[in-house]
């Protein structure tokens, strides 16, 4: 067994007094401290283990202890313990500045997020009001579906074969019973919503639907019924078996077809007239159809062409559409330069898709802007850029074309002017089927008109547009009645160019580029006859679409400011 003795030297020092001089004495303390290492601590140590020692120097020395008595000491081994080195406040900071100052920021941080919420939701309410968003889950009564007339009992349809993937789901054929008035079972196009959609996505179908339930025309796609007790909810169209105009047309070309690919004039005429008599017929009742294209005209068994649902076929041609700043999608390609720059749809705008509708069916549905992307071609439409005249085209349908992508839309011709300049061309049946032909269709008052023609400037888009020549006749007093000119009065020739734009009778006043004159006091118009009285003043009439007009036709910025009239049928 091994012991340890331990001596603690300590040094102090003690003033002695001495009678003779001041002495100092060095006092030397020492204190033992034994105590025995057993076996199995010698084992585990490699040896003794001296703890909690305070700083100071120290001797140590071992001897081995028995019954038999002590072994003598060894020589003493000397070593220093030294005081604890000091950290200078580092402990300090780390344990109880650093926790403080953490403390202090994250206070600061949530006290600023505080302040600069309260400000941001103190602007968006205003007078303090609070306004709760809406729960997409949650649907308003405006916004609910109400069963109506338009219900068909689901027992009444049969899906039988899948025609296509629409944007809200899959389109079958199938048979309907009792959806047309003599008809006890009728072949239908049957429109359905996913499984997955939401309660306001199927709401959305069947309103967007619903548009349709205003239609009346032989040239509008009709609807036929609605099933919107149950699942799946379901639309039912007429059926158009030929599908789409723009697969229609493409089945057409040679390596899709072995027989005629190009059709005649005659049914590309046929087609516009039909295209435009449903265009107008829905801008008689103040709709603006905003995505015409061949992609949404439909073609019936008797290759009857027709406005096709609204909206329902954009997923079937997504490529077609593009999204112009984080926007919805647009089809760029058949848009006019107003839509492109304003977002502005009218009717004026459809008559310019008309026109690029036109341009695919002589082409047989070829993409608009071929080789341009769509930020390029809208900067290119914007800028006055047209489409380019297909390989054998024939004039009149191009003339047409230039008429519909006038950059002023206020130049563009009506539907109603389309259909008449091309009327003695179309089928027989489209006079009895027809809504340019029905008694829906009554000419405007007189009154009417003329209020409209006064009012329509020609407020160009662009810069470019502003030399447009004017597309209006001026007629002075000079005492012409019956509409023949006076003697004097000089007709002028359509090609006479931009410094003598004016058509129709004129005055012995020299001509000039304007769209109205100067009135005189104590004049009076004949607005039925379109000429004044001895006193009238000069006025503005707007000419018959019969006759030349005036269009500027501009191309990649050029401007051709020959006049084009109207396509006449006799051209065919």
């Amino acid at each position: 067994i091994n012991a340890i003795y331990v001596t603690i030297n300590t040094i102090n020092t003690a003033s002695v007094l001495s009678s003779n001089s001041n002495q100092f004495a060095f006092i030397h303390l020492q204190s033992e401290k034994h105590g025995c290492v057993s076996r199995q601590q010698y084992r585990e140590y490699k040896g003794a283990r001296l703890t909690n020692l305070g700083s100071g120097n120290y001797s140590a020395r071992v001897r081995a202890t028995s019954l038999a008595g002590n072994g003598s000491w060894t020589d003493s081994v000397f070593f220093y313990v030294p005081p604890p080195k000091r950290d200078d406040g580092v402990t300090f900071y780390l344990v109880i500045i650093i926790p403080i100052i953490v403390t202090l920021f994250i206070a600061s941080l949530t006290t600023i997020l505080f302040f600069v919420n309260k400000k941001r939701n103190s602007d968006r309410l205003g007078n303090g009001v609070l306004y709760a968003s809406v729960n997409p889950e949650y649907i308003s009564a405006a916004e609910m579906y109400v069963p109506d007339e338009w219900e068909v009992a689901r027992e009444k349809i049969t899906m039988h074969r899948e025609l296509g993937q629409g944007s809200f789901g899959m389109v079958y054929e199938g048979i309907a019973k009792g959806v047309v008035k003599d008809e006890p079972e009728t072949r239908v196009a049957i429109k359905t919503v996913n499984e997955s959609a939401s309660m306001r996505e199927r709401i959305e179908f069947l309103n967007e639907a619903s548009v349709m339930k205003e239609f009346n025309c032989h040239h509008v796609v009709r609807l036929l019924g609605v099933v919107s007790q149950g699942q799946p909810t379901l639309v039912i169209m007429e059926l158009m078996t030929r599908g789409d105009l723009k697969s229609h047309l493409r089945s057409l070309r040679k390596e899709n077809s072995t027989s005629q690919v190009l059709p005649p004039l005659k049914k590309m005429i046929q087609m516009a007239g039909e295209i435009a008599d449903g265009m107008a017929y829905l801008n008689a009742n103040k709709f603006v159809h905003r995505d015409l294209a061949a992609r949404n005209c439909m073609v019936a068994e008797d290759f009857t062409v027709k406005i096709g649902d609204f909206g329902m076929t954009r997923d079937i041609y997504e490529t077609d559409y593009y999204r112009k700043g984080g926007k919805g999608l647009l089809p760029v390609r058949w848009m006019s330069p107003e839509s492109l720059k304003d977002g502005v749809f009218t009717t004026m705008s459809d008559v310019w898709s008309f026109g690029v509708v036109l341009w695919e069916i002589a082409t047989l549905a070829e993409q608009p802007y071929q080789g341009m992307s769509n930020e390029q071609v809208l900067r290119f439409v914007m800028e006055g850029g047209l489409l380019d005249k297909p390989d054998n085209c024939p004039d009149m349908l191009f003339e047409l074309m230039r008429m519909c992508w006038q950059y002023n839309p206020k130049m563009r011709p009506a539907f109603l002017e389309i259909i008449s300049s091309i009327k003695d061309e179309l089928d027989p049946p489209f006079r009895e089927m027809s809504f340019f032909y029905s008694e829906e269709n009554k000419p405007p008052d007189t009154e009417e008109l003329d209020m409209e023609v006064e009012n329509m400037e020609n407020i160009p888009l662009d810069p470019a547009s502003t030399r447009q020549p004017s597309a209006a006749i001026v007629v002075s007093s000079s005492g012409c009645t019956g509409g023949t000119p006076p003697p004097s009065a000089q007709q002028l020739s359509p090609m006479q160019g931009p410094s003598t734009p004016l058509l129709g009778p004129v005055s012995h006043s020299p001509p000039g580029p304007v769209a109205s004159a100067l009135s005189s006091p104590g004049q009076a118009l004949d607005k039925h006859s379109g000429h004044v009285s001895a006193n009238g003043p000069v006025v503005v009439l707007r000419p018959n679409f019969d006759e030349m007009q005036p269009y500027a036709h501009m191309n990649g910025g050029r401007k051709n400011e020959r006049a084009l009239p109207l396509p006449q049928s006799s051209a065919c």
